[in-house]
């Protein structure tokens, strides 16, 4: 049975609700891409030791002191988006375009006479979309031997710790009762139960079923069918204000001040279809075997916010053929506000189920359906705040020859040093240390290339690499130990339980292929690159779980990969 379009009906309205947020959300948005001018871009970014352009205003503020005449440009960004989405299930693609003008800036320059110590100085202001979060993904998970409910029953199984499992009273949300208010009970837990995906074991038990029917061994008496549908879109803007200049034209230094703009969203839905199912008894306060069911679960998620940070940086030229180059970024501190909320619909069929019509045997039995919503009264405040990585990054690049460049960098990002903060400023300590346990810091290499053909003409080319930021035991998702596979859980319900998105994805290495062409005719200048962005994902329906009895449970799992193709046209005046 498949009554998917049934249940993505129920699902159109998602409310607003108040949630919380987790260090998987945190880490998702202290990200950065390569973006900047068509130059910078194809040349792999690789500007730490270059400066000279206007893209060094968000990489080593050191670049501004290189020049000696003002600067105006602006680019042009088309991307198009691919997702390949590869399971069990199959391999599903989905791609699409975005055109933005991504950059502009100009940069100003005070020449400072005779004055042989400091002949220039310099300022400038940008605008750049360091990071773009546009992605969508969809397609089957195939056969899968573990369902969502189950993971969610046993959730509500461990209750309180000492104090066994959830009362049903505390998970049912009546007229007088609003357990998303009343109760300190997760939101999934409570969802879940109002929606019938778990199921007392008895008439008031606190011990609860999954609709997946195990047997003793602990193995699925059938296994279920899964999809999978997530979109996210959404950007971190940055405008940089930048200082700097040269002393005896050997140093050239900077520093710079960012202000950021955040906006992230995503919308995602997974769905069930299972047979020999434990479906709702017809009363509602048990269950019965060997029934059918489906389920659709949405989240729609919104984190909106700005924030600062603050670079410096310096080029050192100990002779005209070499430089090396280094800049440090302090965190951005980040004011952000977080919303989002859940809606579940359900179709459940079972042959104890009463006939539609009792006078006529040969009538259908009846079919329970419906959905149910997370609170939309909710009006706890999650306003709150978030300390990105600081980041280091050292360079060197050389002349050849008088027409050609080469330059290297090397960035380290102290990913697992993000901080995840309440409005006040007081620390989230838990989200914190997950954020510790997940993620390590992330090494990045960049490399470019230039070679002057004429005295108007130039070929580039670039490449960047950047390792996982993904504990490797995170990765696999558990641990052989002495007394069995112990899951590595991922919690996705953040500091009050009121997330209800499970799913999440582990990003692996990320590279970056680049090219590209100049053109210098007197003041005016025109470059084009092309870069290629290949990015794979482990995609996690939910978290590997050990259940209340010991067994170890493997969620479904895809990969997902990122392969975008842009197109980047540059104009600009040098004055």
């Amino acid at each position: 049975m498949n009554n998917k379009a049934l249940l993505a009906g129920m699902l159109m309205v998602l409310p607003s609700a108040m949630m919380a947020q987790t260090a998987l959300d945190a880490f998702s948005i202290s990200q950065n891409d390569l973006r900047g001018t068509a130059r910078f871009m194809s040349m792999g970014g690789a500007f730490t030791a270059l400066g000279g352009d206007i893209s060094t205003l968000n990489q080593n503020p050191g670049g501004i002191g290189v020049y000696r005449s003002s600067d105006l440009s602006a680019t042009l960004d088309i991307t198009r988006h691919s997702s390949d989405f590869n399971s069990v299930g199959g391999s599903t693609s989905h791609s699409f375009t975005r055109a933005a003008c991504n950059n502009f800036g100009y940069i100003g320059t005070v020449n400072l006479g005779s004055n042989s110590v400091m002949p220039f100085f310099n300022w400038g202001a940008s605008y750049s979309r360091v990071a773009s979060f546009d992605r969508r993904y969809r397609g089957s998970l195939g056969n899968i031997g573990s369902s969502y409910s189950n993971f969610v029953a046993d959730i509500a199984n461990r209750g309180n710790g000492t104090n066994g499992g959830y009362r049903p009273n505390e998970l049912l949300q009546t007229q007088d009762y609003n357990p998303y208010q009343d109760s300190y009970t997760p939101w999934s837990s409570i969802l879940a139960f109002n929606s019938y995906l778990i199921n007392p074991v008895s008439p008031g038990a606190n011990m609860y079923t999954g609709l997946m029917a195990y047997d003793s061994q602990g193995n699925p008496v059938s296994p279920a069918l899964a999809d999978v549908d997530i979109q996210e879109k959404g950007y971190i803007d940055e405008y940089s204000i930048n200082f700097g200049g040269n002393i005896s034209n050997t140093v050239y230094w900077g520093i710079g001040f960012g202000i950021t703009d955040l906006d992230y969203k995503s919308e995602s839905y997974y769905s069930e279809s299972l047979d020999n199912a434990n479906v709702p008894d017809e009363a509602g306060t048990s269950y019965v075997r060997g029934g059918s069911a489906d389920f659709t679960l949405g989240n729609y998620k919104h984190i909106w916010g700005s924030g600062f940070n603050f670079k410096a940086g310096v080029i050192i030229k100990p002779i005209n053929e070499f430089r090396i180059g280094i800049a440090i970024h302090t965190p951005t501190y980040y004011n952000l506000s977080y919303e989002g909320s859940a809606s579940l619909g359900y179709l459940y069929q079972s042959d104890t189920y009463p006939l539609e019509n009792p006078e006529n045997p040969g009538s259908k039995r009846k079919v329970y359906s419906g959905s149910e919503i997370t609170d939309d009264g909710y009006l706890d405040n999650f306003d709150w705040q978030c300390r990105t990585p600081w980041r280091l990054m050292v360079g060197v690049a050389g002349v050849i020859g008088g027409r050609a460049i080469l330059s290297a960098d090397y960035e380290y990002r102290a990913t697992n040093d993000i901080k995840v903060l309440d409005y006040d400023g007081n620390e989230w300590s838990d989200v914190t240390s997950d954020v510790k346990t997940y993620y390590k810091s992330t090494n990045i290499l960049r490399l470019g290339a230039e070679y002057r053909l004429t005295p108007q003409f130039s070929l580039r080319a670039g490449y960047m690499y950047e390792t996982s930021p993904v504990q490797t035991d995170v990765m696999r998702g558990y641990n052989e130990t002495p007394n069995g596979v112990e899951a590595t859980y991922m919690y996705t319900s953040g500091p009050d339980d009121t997330e209800t998105l499970p799913s999440y994805t582990l990003d692996k290495q990320t590279q970056y292929f680049t090219c590209g062409l100049g053109y210098r005719y007197k003041n005016f200048y025109a470059d084009a690159a092309y870069v290629h962005r290949h990015r794979s994902s482990k995609f996690s329906a939910f978290s590997n779980y050990n259940d209340i009895d010991g067994y170890f449970n493997e969620a479904p799992t895809a990969k997902v990969t990122d392969d975008n193709n842009s197109f980047v046209l540059t104009v600009g005046f040098r004055f």
